[in-house]
Formats: structure tokens, C-alpha cells, sequence
């Protein structure tokens, strides 16, 4: 792994659903805490649909401010998940975004063996927005299941981030 060491910063007791519902959508999903394949983790699971302008069930983890403004000094998100071989979204809010839809997105496939992803903040795409990831200002990170009718499943077994190698 090219980054050392891993803060973690999110607890597991933190995460919450978000899901389609919000915006009048019929996704149905559950969140809860479980352990898969010797490892304790944060499961997601349910029926996505993109009926009724859809599309999305999600773990939403808010991360305290004091955290968010050492963030400057990491490189990104290392995230473990297990799942189901389907692909899962990365999705990170800033107090700088203001409409809901709005975020920074990278991808991930959740294969059935537990896998360990770094995602340099460089590499998270704005989504319906013009301004740049200030990782000092995130406030939110979510794994999200969206954009496609699928089954869900996928275990958040760590997330947190990571500085280069050496960083004090």
C-alpha cells in the first residue's frame, strides 16, 4: 500500500441509511452491523431501483469537524469491503457542496474476498459541481449502491485515511 499510516476516522457505530426514499424513490435497503468471513463489519444490503426517478440505497458516515481539518495532510481513503462482485460508489460531501446530489465519486467493485482500496483524493470526480475536493472540509462519506435495478450487498469492514509513507 503506497500510504502509512491508516487514521481511522470512522466508527462503525456512525454509519446510517440514506436511501432513494428522500427524493421519492422505491430502493429499499437495510444497514446493520454484522460479521462475514472472520471479520467483524458494517453490511448494506437491499433492492436498488431506478423506478420512480431512483436509484440508490447508501451507508452515510458524517465525520466530526476536528478530524476533517487534519485532512490536508493525507493522501486519501483506504476503504476494505467484501461483497458481491458488483460495483459500489465512494461518495465524499464537503461543506463547501450544496445541493444534495452533489458530491465527489470514485468506484469500487466489492468482490467476495475482503479487499483493501486506497482512493487519492486526486482521483474522486466532482459530481454536478465546478469546485475542487478540499479534504479539510469534507463532512461526509458514503458507500453507495446507485444508478442501475441490482441486489446490494456489500460489508464495510474499515475505512479511514491515509498519509505517505513516513508522515508523522
Amino acid at each position: 500500500m503506497a500510504g502509512d499510516p491508516t487514521e481511522l476516522l470512522i466508527d462503525p457505530a456512525s454509519w446510517r441509511l440514506v436511501t432513494d426514499g428522500v427524493m421519492g424513490g422505491v430502493s429499499r435497503g437495510r444497514l446493520m452491523a454484522d460479521e462475514t468471513a472472520g471479520r467483524d463489519c458494517v453490511r448494506l444490503s437491499g433492492q436498488v431501483s431506478t423506478a420512480n426517478n431512483g436509484g440508490f440505497i447508501q451507508a452515510a458516515a458524517d465525520l466530526p469537524a476536528a478530524a476533517a481539518t487534519r485532512l490536508d495532510d493525507y493522501l486519501g481513503l483506504r476503504v476494505t469491503l467484501r461483497g458481491n462482485g458488483e460495483p459500489y460508489n465512494v461518495h465524499l460531501r464537503t461543506a463547501d457542496l450544496w445541493l444534495p446530489w452533489q458530491s465527489y465519486r470514485a468506484s469500487v467493485t466489492a468482490t467476495p474476498d475482503w479487499q483493501s482500496f486506497e482512493l487519492p483524493f486526486s482521483e474522486f470526480e466532482p459530481y454536478k459541481t465546478r469546485k475542487a475536493l478540499r479534504p479539510s472540509r469534507l463532512q461526509r462519506v458514503g458507500i453507495v449502491a446507485i444508478g442501475r435495478d441490482f441486489e446490494a450487498d456489500v460489508c464495510i469492514g474499515e475505512l479511514g485515511f491515509y498519509r505517505p509513507v513516513g508522515a508523522d
